[in-house]
């Protein structure tokens, strides 16, 4: 009962969502929940074929920051998991702690400094520099991530390798990395779903005249387009759809374990 319940109350929204995107913006204000009868696509033409293309430069600005920060996370994230995982020296610890703490700070608290460190290696307004910020912020995350999984992969398995003559990259790309393929499915979805959804960061770096995306995008048509609610509707089902297909994607590879990625491997 509880279940029914709460899967009610996440479900809610998402029909919401979907019974708007083919209905008028009269027909929404006047019936929020009701089943569009007859259905019309005006509202995703409407903003598929907007005169400032706002769907469209934020999609393309969305896919690029996304993509961008993803991979140089999870490359650089399995890179430092496997060395912290592995190392006994204190200078991991310290960087171990470091993580952590980085861990507890919340965005909003180190946006001045990280908008002035953005100017003065003249980042600010720039994709470069929101893709820096991604890659700074989320690292503690997949660094963690990485090391738990590092830990269950046998130290004899990098031993045989090295023992065979490869080095150490050789053995992290070819031996272990291959390992860790349910761990970068992980974080592939945590970090892109949060990437692709985050609206302040974005909004903030790179300003208001220097581009967007699709979130500050729905921002943007909501300020604009107050009154046509059928349009906002659709916006926000275009700009969730291309995330969503991304996790439908990798989900079979999220829930899969060490082991079966490692047999598989």
């Amino acid at each position: 009962m509880v279940a029914t319940f709460v899967g009610v109350v996440f479900f809610l929204p998402l029909y919401l969502v979907l019974v708007n995107i083919f209905k008028p913006s009269a027909a929404v204000v006047a019936d929020p929940a009701g089943l569009p009868f007859p259905p019309t696509f005006d509202n995703l033409a409407a903003v598929l074929n907007r005169p400032d293309h706002l769907f469209t430069f934020g999609l393309i600005n969305s896919i690029a920051v996304t993509a961008l920060s993803v991979t140089v996370l999870t490359v650089f994230s399995a890179m430092l998991g496997h060395y912290l995982a592995r190392a006994r020296h204190w200078a991991a610890k310290v960087v171990m702690a470091t993580l952590l703490c980085g861990l507890m700070i919340p965005v909003p608290v180190i946006m001045a400094p990280i908008t002035t460190v953005l100017k003065w290696f003249d980042l600010m307004t720039t994709l470069q520099g929101l893709v820096l910020v991604n890659v700074g912020y989320y690292v503690p995350f997949g660094v963690l991530l990485f090391m738990g999984f590092v830990r269950g992969v046998p130290l004899e398995l990098e031993e045989a390798a090295a023992l065979d003559g490869a080095n150490r990259f050789r053995v992290f790309w070819q031996v272990v990395f291959p390992l860790l393929r349910p761990a970068s499915a992980s974080v592939m979805i945590f970090l892109g779903v949060w990437i692709w959804n985050d609206f302040l960061t974005p909004l903030i770096v790179l300003g208001p005249d220097s581009g967007t995306t699709v979130t500050v995008g729905v921002y943007r048509a909501i300020g604009q387009y107050q009154s046509d609610f059928g349009s906002v509707f659709a916006f926000m089902f275009l700009a969730t759809l291309p995330i969503l297909i991304f996790y439908l994607a990798l989900q079979k590879n999220f829930v899969k374990g060490l082991t079966g990625g490692a047999v598989k491997g």
